[in-house]
Formats: structure tokens, sequence, C-alpha cells
């Protein structure tokens, strides 16, 4: 027992961690492979943007319960937001410089000031993406197509139970690159009303707007949709798992002179613990202890 002593001595400062795994995966905020339902207004009235003009800026708020798959994961980083359109008659190329941004709030719903609904606030120099795009409509030519907003560069991290907001604004280096009028291009949406809202202006930008003191007042005469739907979308996100590593007695997720001491309790009889039996024998003995030490020493 001396001996024993000794080595435990020996390996006290040591701790062998669990290892951590990265795992892909995708949420559907809506039924995104099943949605027929498509919006019904105006262009003002579609999320997350609308070629029909130059400039457009949408704001749209996923409530926790919408990201509740995600809440019992750890690490989770959003890496991908993916939309989908139906292309009824549009063959145009569509250039857009795009900026996405996202925020945690803690409000579930758009406010209102003296009856005009209000923009929330954001961090305009903080983009996770930032980037042109050339979207060819012959392509989508008389079916769906899908818009993807790659963030794996810059993915965001996710607090469980929280609000996102997500911003995407999507400006044309030329003014006149919008569709022509009898065009339909439409975002298909879940139902969710008042979860959106949007700017559209085919000279102005919605970063042009926000710094403006019009901001963050919504209102028809700046082309703005306040009662805009959700539009259904896939999010793709990574997250962490940890691999139980034998030897961790007390589940603390590390492999150290704790779980030794556990283990030699048990075999001294002072407490009891099912883990202590590591080689799952059904007895606690000197094998147990010296596994334990041996996954300590890397052995």
């Amino acid at each position: 027992m001396k001996k024993l002593y000794a080595l435990l001595g020996a390996v006290a400062m040591m701790t062998v961690a669990h290892a951590q795994n990265t795992m892909s995966a995708t949420l559907e905020v809506g039924d995104y492979e099943g949605a027929t339902a498509m919006v019904e207004g105006s262009y003002f009235d579609v999320a997350p943007t609308s070629f029909y003009l130059a400039h457009t800026g949408t704001q749209m708020i996923y409530k926790a319960e919408d990201l509740a798959p995600l809440a019992e994961l750890n690490d989770v980083k959003i890496t991908k937001l993916t939309y989908r359109y139906s292309n009824m008659d549009a063959y145009n190329e569509m250039t857009r410089d795009i900026k996405v941004f996202m925020q945690e709030i803690d409000e579930s719903e758009f406010l209102k000031v003296k009856n005009v609904k209000q923009f929330f606030d954001f961090d305009e120099t903080q983009p996770l993406l930032e980037a042109t795009a050339v979207y060819d409509l012959v392509d989508t030519y008389g079916m769906d197509g899908e818009i993807e907003f790659d963030l794996s560069a810059h993915p965001f991290a996710l607090t469980p139970g929280k609000n996102l907001l997500v911003i995407i604004v999507m400006d044309a280096q030329d003014d006149d690159n919008c569709l022509n009028s009898g065009f339909d291009l439409q975002f298909y949406t879940t139902g969710y009303r008042h979860r959106a809202m949007t700017f559209t202006h085919n000279y102005v930008s919605f970063l042009d707007y926000k710094d403006t003191e019009d901001f963050p007042d919504a209102s028809a005469t700046l082309g703005c949709g306040t009662d805009v739907d959700l539009p259904v979308t896939k999010i793709d996100y990574t997250y962490t798992t940890t691999d139980a590593i034998v030897g961790d007695v007390n589940g603390d997720g590390s492999v150290d002179i704790s779980d030794v001491n556990i283990v030699i309790n048990v075999m001294l009889g002072k407490e009891s613990n099912a883990s202590a039996d590591v080689n799952a024998d059904e007895n606690v003995d000197i094998s147990d202890v010296n596994l334990v030490i041996n996954m300590m020493l890397g052995k």
C-alpha cells in the first residue's frame, strides 16, 4: 500500500481530459422541404430579400423555441443559412453585395413607438459575412431555388435559450440591377407572422438608412414591410461532443487523482460508487486503481 501511495503522489498532478469532437448538423425552422405556401403581398413583404429592387435589408427574429433542439448541445456555432424561393418567371442575372449580421436579443417581436414599428439597432461594422454573389435566375427558371449564406469563416456562437436576430443586407452594384415589372420571385414562408421586417429601395442601402435620423422607424414611405412572415430556413451548425474516457469515476470530465481516491475509498469500504468498477469485472480492487493510474499516465 505504501508503494501505491508513493505512485499516487507521483501522478497526482496529471490529468487526462475527455476528447472533444466537432459534429455538424442542420436544423429546419418551418417545413423547409415540404413548404408550399408563398408570401402574400408586395415585394415589401418578402424575406430575406427581394430582387424587385436594387437594395434590400431584412431583420428576422428566430425565437428560442425555434432553436430549441440546439439548447441541449455544447458549443453551438451557426455556419450557414439557406432559404428557398420559387422562380416563376425570372431569368435575369442578379449581382448582390451581401452582408450578414447576427445578435442575440431578449425581445421576441418588433416594438412599436407611436404605432410605428422599429428595426433593431445592430453593429454594422461587424458582419459575419461580407461577399459578392451572382444569382443567375435562368438556372432556376420555372422551379425552386436556394440562396445560401455561408458563415463558416466567421460562425456565430449561439447561447442556449436566447432569441436570435438575423440581419441580411443585399445591395446591387448598379441601381438598375433589379427585376422588371411582371416577374414573380417569392420566398416560401412558414406562416410565422410578424417575425420579420424588410426595407426595399432602388437607390438607398439599408445600411445608409441606418445612419440617418429616421432609423429605426419603419414606414411605408421608406418601402418597409412590417408584418412579414419568417421564411422557412435551414440552419447549418456545429457542436461539440465529449467521448467518455475509462477512469472518469466521478464524471467531472477528466481522469485525475480524485478518481483514483474514489476507487481506493470504494475498495476500502469507505464509500460506494458503481463507476469505481472501472474494468467492469464486478469487483473493485487494485486492478481498477491500476487502470485509472495507467489512464493518467497515458498507457
